[in-house]
């Protein structure tokens, strides 16, 4: 299985753009997916670029809300008229940073009507590729909620990201986690994988959201992947080049930073 991020905050290779969003490709040797979409077009660019052809594209899922994961979505859905959209119904809500900045994404009828699918259970989107819509908050000081909201009958309420969601791939020798934000945490998130599976974490690919957080939100992560050995760990979009810094520290060559363009393998 072949993964490549076809956009993210950080390029290093001439021609591709980078961009404040996430968008991964997913060749499973079977199907393809598309996971996330970015800010809009430009990964489709990338893509081009990098030999994905977006047409051949089987399906889209959608990690959570936010724009800088859904802007791009509905260029893809024009670019590509067979692919279904796997989403939880929460991500359309009216998303906020803040009460006065709209993160969201809208509902758009002509091109969502009849290819979408909302994810309410774990869905085996491919042979021993799934789709997590559950994450329990065990652990509540890796959570990334701050300063985001939900609007409903015109009340703002706090963002706990039920619309969240992650991907895992079962293999033999471990569970291997896909994320993009981790607003629920990705201690929870590994938690929830391990706990559906009952196999060991192989490989983490995504973002953390520890940007901005505190000396004890990262202790509790970095203590939490040390009981777990995971072989590798990459890292990208809102965990921020400083944080990554420290992880490679603790962790040294099982992590890197998972930049646009970049491939790997899960074997």
């Amino acid at each position: 299985m072949r993964i490549i991020t076809l956009i993210e905050n950080l390029v290093y290779t001439k021609g591709l753009f980078a961009e404040h969003g996430l968008s991964y490709y997913i060749d499973t040797g079977n199907k393809k997916i598309l996971f996330d979409s970015g800010q809009g077009g430009n990964f489709m660019i990338n893509a081009k670029t990098l030999g994905v052809n977006i047409q051949e594209i089987d399906a889209v899922v959608i990690s959570h809300g936010h724009y800088d994961h859904t802007g791009g979505l509905y260029p893809f859905m024009q670019a590509n008229d067979r692919a279904k959209l796997f989403i939880k119904k929460e991500a359309f809500l009216p998303k906020f940073h803040g009460t006065d900045r709209f993160i969201g994404v809208t509902y758009n009828p002509l091109l969502l009507d009849g290819r979408i699918e909302y994810v309410d259970r774990i869905i085996e989107i491919d042979k021993d590729v799934f789709i997590m819509p559950d994450i329990p908050i065990k652990n509540p000081l890796d959570t990334n909620f701050h300063d985001f909201y939900i609007r409903k009958a015109d009340v703002f309420k706090p963002d706990e990201f039920d619309d969240e969601l992650f991907l895992a791939i079962r293999r033999s020798n471990g569970i291997s986690v896909i994320s993009s934000c981790s607003h629920r945490g990705i201690t929870n998130i590994i938690d929830a994988a391990i706990s559906f599976s009952d196999l060991q974490v192989d490989t983490i690919l995504g973002g953390f959201h520890i940007r901005h957080c505190g000396a004890s939100q990262l202790e509790v992560i970095i203590l939490y992947l040390e009981r777990f050995n995971a072989r590798s760990i990459g890292v990208c979009h809102c965990t921020g080049v400083e944080k990554y810094a420290e992880l490679a520290y603790h962790f040294m060559k099982r992590v890197f930073y998972n930049h646009t363009g970049h491939s790997i393998e899960i074997n």
